[in-house]
């Protein structure tokens, strides 16, 4: 059974090890203590506590497009046809081509809060360790 340390699942969750923990003692995400009296979250809870923090598109709109990272946008390089939009959205850095139009309508530049919404039909799955293994979506 895998499980996790209250700073892994931290990490995971994009939240801080604090909330986490206030997480637990309020009961909104089980665990239990090892041997050295250790909080350790089960993987099954950690993944089903995750799932219902996760709105379906984050705005209340409709979309097929179920990945949704918001964040913050560090940099927008521009020249005269294109934009290179980059947002850091938690852990994560995401970085967007766009044209420079579209990226000017939406007034893109670095501060700016926005949601990256990313439509794949091939997702690369990875566990540290082990070898690739592709998905189709």
């Amino acid at each position: 059974m895998t499980t996790f340390r209250i700073s892994e699942a931290a990490a995971l969750l994009g939240v801080s090890s604090d909330t986490v923990r206030r997480w637990v003692d309020a009961g909104r995400l089980s665990a239990e203590r090892d041997e050295h009296g250790h909080r350790r979250i089960r993987g099954a809870d950690l993944a089903a506590f995750a799932r219902a923090q996760v709105g379906e598109s984050g705005d209340g709109g409709r979309s097929s497009a179920r990945n949704r990272f918001r964040g913050i946008v560090t940099e927008v390089l521009r020249d005269a046809v294109m934009a290179q939009v980059e947002i850091a959205a938690g852990p994560f850095r995401v970085v967007s081509l766009m044209s420079r139009q579209a990226a000017d309508e939406l007034g893109l530049e670095a501060g700016v809060v926005a949601v990256a919404v990313i439509k794949s039909t091939n997702v690369v799955v990875e566990i540290p360790g082990h070898e690739r293994v592709a998905g189709q979506v």
